[in-house]
């Protein structure tokens, strides 16, 4: 086996464990960095809706308390605000989505699905838990979900939400008296949950990854072919010259003229031997016929 494809059996078994490892390292890197972006966008979605519940309970609802004895006011409702305000994000943003899943719930859009109702008994069963983060499969592909539980914090949601004998007469006539009551200070009766979808990022992971291994096996291939020629330029040329002197030399030729090689490299310093050796051997050939 020539010594040019021996060296380039070890370059391609170095490359290929080369590849294969950075290919794993960078896949798992930038699907990293994908959900990491996408839980970072949801995370600031949810915030944002927090932001909102708390501006309309503290700033919205005392200005339309009055107002609320003639008629009711959606608007006066943190849980209404945050959706509508949502609803003006998902024009931009489809595939996002909000929700206040709540087992019993005044507005019947809010009612929790099964495995939002799951989610709000897990907060109910561990009370000191904050925040729950996964991912589920959807109709539009995989998706990762935030999920924050909604405590009664404040009595005064209990005037809405204690008996219906108590709740004001605009909600009763609004939403009826069989759903939305027999709440209770410091309740989880609900979860927020922000849904973001993971397609789309996840695709410009797998599009980075394409390109980067892309990119270094173009890398690997010009190192190749650059260590390649000069390697045959620089060594594997002028050895064959050698050979091939020292070939003629040994069949008793010898006017060959000797191997030129500049610089003072390794092959120089061989070139330079082999002259030393024929010229001797040729001072020993003469004496010989003498």
């Amino acid at each position: 086996m020539k010594l040019i494809v021996k060296f380039n059996l070890v370059l391609s078994v170095v490359f290929a464990v080369a590849f294969v490892l950075a290919g794993l390292f960078t896949h798992a890197l930038l699907q990293r960095n994908a959900k990491a972006e996408i839980e970072e966008n949801a995370r600031i979605m949810i915030d944002s809706a927090t932001a909102v519940r708390t501006y309309t309970s503290t700033q919205i609802k005392p200005l339309l308390k009055t107002q609320m004895t003639y008629t009711f006011m959606p608007q006066s409702v943190s849980a209404y605000s945050a959706n509508e305000y949502f609803k003006l994000l998902r024009k931009k943003y489809p595939e996002y989505s909000y929700k206040e899943a709540t087992l019993n719930p005044t507005n019947p859009s809010d009612r929790a699905t099964d495995w939002e109702a799951d989610i709000v008994r897990l907060f109910r069963q561990a009370p000191d838990k904050t925040e729950v983060v996964d991912e589920r499969d959807t109709p539009a592909g995989r998706a990762l979900y935030i999920a924050k539980p909604l405590k009664i914090a404040d009595p005064a949601c209990l005037d809405c939400h204690d008996t219906p004998d108590r709740a004001p007469r605009t909600v009763i006539e609004q939403y009826g008296s069989a759903n939305g009551f027999g709440w209770k200070v410091n309740d989880i009766v609900a979860a927020q949950i922000i849904t973001a979808p993971m397609q789309l990022p996840i695709q410009r992971a797998n599009h980075a990854f394409t390109a980067f291994m892309l990119s270094l096996a173009a890398v690997f291939v010009v190192l190749i072919v650059a260590i390649n020629a000069l390697l045959m330029f620089l060594v594997i040329r002028p050895v064959n010259q050698l050979s091939n002197i020292a070939g003629e030399v040994s069949l008793g030729n010898l006017s060959v003229p000797d191997f030129e090689a500049s610089g003072k490299d390794e092959i120089a310093t061989l070139a330079e031997s082999f002259r030393r050796m024929r010229k001797s051997l040729v001072e020993a050939i003469k004496m010989l016929e003498s």
